[in-house]
């Protein structure tokens, strides 16, 4: 039996005027971004539609911003009674957003604690001290083997987003990510490209930021998912809301197995990935880690149409 996955977009996925065109055509996303509006006491809808640039690309605002555009996306989906998932997952902040759906925790408290997440992460590490890069055409044993090499005298670098075979990022000191980025050209890596990202997330850095988070998500009640996810940290089905509380307290500090999570559910007989949120970065990796599989991405309301063809 042919199953379907929703996924869901993390950092870097957002553009200015992202879910304008759902929260001007249907009240039930309206009143998502009016939510969030409330909840966050701010018009995140306002920078999610009108920006500038530079203010939504905030860490502290970028997140906030994608996971509301991405849920309001998805009731819209469930409302009109399109389709539904036999199980969820979603890249770093997006995970957030598949809890949210998966009725784990609410939405208030996503909107809340992604703000928070994202400040803190900005907070953990002085902007310039750290550093990513996205490695292209190596696979991860070398490039963990690269980054043992230059996690020399206390610095840190290592793989961050294991996106698909040959899609790999690291994160850690910039002086280290600097020399990662040499020895991985020298080894063969088509490209090695410096990111521009405020901070090197998901690595240890970033715990620090991890402890603040912890105590947030602590005070947050987590209920059992209606669907499945599959976690970004061990890249396994779980569908208790305690251990997902887990699951995104390790995350932080932790790389993020897309690739594993991704093959994880075509296992279980996922043929359909839908992409729901700004942008089409998992669409494209799902691509990368097998052609096989049907990937439908839903960030503008002309998108549902679409996926009512395909159906």
């Amino acid at each position: 039996m042919s199953r379907v996955a929703f996924v869901f977009p993390g950092q870097g996925s957002q553009f200015v005027g992202m879910g304008k065109d759902f929260y001007d055509n249907f009240p039930l996303a309206r009143k998502i971004f009016e939510q969030a509006d409330e909840t966050l006491g701010f018009s995140i809808s306002k920078i999610c539609f009108e920006g500038p640039a530079e203010v939504l690309t905030l860490t502290e605002n970028t997140q906030p911003a994608i996971l509301t555009t991405s849920v309001a996306i998805y009731e819209v989906i469930k409302a009109e009674g399109l389709l539904m998932p036999d199980f969820v997952a979603g890249h770093s902040l997006g995970e957030y957003t598949a809890l949210v759906v998966a009725e784990a925790m609410s939405f208030s408290d996503a909107v809340k604690t992604v703000r928070k997440r994202g400040r803190y992460m900005q907070e953990a590490v002085p902007v310039g001290v750290g550093a990513m890069a996205a490695i292209l055409g190596l696979d991860v044993s070398t490039v963990r083997q690269v980054c043992e090499e230059v996690e020399q005298n206390g610095k840190v670098c290592s793989p961050a987003n294991i996106n698909s075979q040959s899609q790999i990022v690291i994160a850690g000191d910039a002086e280290a990510v600097d020399k990662a980025i040499d020895l991985v050209k020298q080894r063969g890596a088509k490209k090695a490209i410096k990111l521009n990202v405020s901070a090197p997330f998901h690595c240890k850095l970033m715990f620090p930021a991890q402890e603040k988070l912890s105590a947030d998500l602590k005070e947050i009640d987590f209920n059992d998912l209606k669907f499945p996810i599959v976690e970004n940290v061990s890249a396994e089905f779980n569908q208790s809301g305690e251990r997902a509380r887990e699951a995104l307290i390790e995350q932080v500090s932790s790389p993020v197995r897309w690739a594993e999570s991704v093959n994880k559910l075509i296992q279980k007989g996922v043929t359909t990935f839908v992409e729901i949120g700004p942008g089409k970065v998992l669409s494209g990796l799902i691509k990368q880690i097998n052609r096989d599989v049907r990937c439908l991405n839903i960030e503008k309301t002309e998108n549902l149409q679409e996926l009512r063809r395909s159906l």
